[in-house]
């Protein structure tokens, strides 16, 4: 049974894509497009996003900073101004591995303003946009790395495991008024933020490929999408672990 309305058929539809100058963000805004979607991008590159608006119609920039609350409000009245949106997809995000023998304060701060308070400001300018419209879906871009605690992820980790948390209230607050609510749960893809990453990442994947497993979940209506899921189906079996037996084996496994 689909906990959301399907999101199949996108001839026609609009989308709003915040966090899409590269990476996965940049990959469904071409997926979307390719299926007959109208697609509004935003990030802070504008260069980068009206290049790709002007390759094709159906396509719009929207230059936005998630950090600056009254910009994301601007930039919502502008987005909803051109019709119902049926999608708003936040992906907007900032990564930099980091350890506690090694904290960086406004490194710490900056994943939260970002991934935190960004995504806070598109909810609270969206949220009742999409109610007043009475149907649309919100779909939130977390990771793996918000299922537990794991090494390098001192500033990242907890701000996804915050997105997870949002995305479940907001599904139990949104989905008896008929709006769409979605939590995205990626394992590794090759994108610029993971670039940063020193280590083996198991089960990389594309971010064309990660749109895709996307596209499959909201079509079947799923509320937590996460993949591949041959690599996040372990990671999702390990919250149930006790915390000794979890601990001992994350170091065993990472080295770490």
């Amino acid at each position: 049974m689909s906990l959301n309305p399907p999101l199949r058929d996108w001839g026609g539809r609009r989308a709003w894509i915040i966090g899409a100058s590269s990476g996965i963000g940049r990959a469904v805004a071409d997926a979307l497009h390719a299926r007959g979607a109208r697609v509004i991008v935003s990030a802070r590159q504008a260069d980068a996003l009206h290049a790709w608006a002007a390759a094709a119609p159906g396509r719009h920039a929207l230059p936005l900073d998630v950090t600056d609350r009254e910009a994301v409000e601007h930039a919502a009245a502008h987005a909803f101004a051109g019709g119902a949106l049926d999608l708003v997809l936040l992906c907007a995000g900032h990564y930099r591995p980091m350890r506690a023998t090694a904290i960086d304060t406004d490194e710490l701060l900056r994943h939260q303003r970002v991934n935190v308070e960004g995504v806070l400001h598109a909810v609270a300018a969206c949220v009742p946009r999409l109610l007043a419209q009475g149907h649309g879906h919100l779909s939130l871009v977390g990771s793996v790395a918000g299922y537990r605690g794991l090494p390098q992820a001192l500033a990242y980790g907890p701000t996804k495991a915050a997105l997870t948390n949002l995305a479940e209230v907001l599904f139990l607050d949104l989905r008896p008024r008929g709006l769409g609510v979605s939590v995205i749960s990626p394992g590794f893809v090759a994108t610029p933020l993971t670039a940063h990453n020193t280590f083996r990442m198991p089960a990389l994947i594309t971010p064309e490929q990660a749109a895709q497993a996307m596209l499959r979940g909201w079509a079947r209506g799923a509320f937590h999408i996460h993949f591949p899921r041959r690599f996040t189906s372990v990671l999702r079996a390990l919250r149930w672990l006790p915390d000794r037996a979890y601990f001992a084996l994350i170091h065993r496994v990472t080295g770490l």
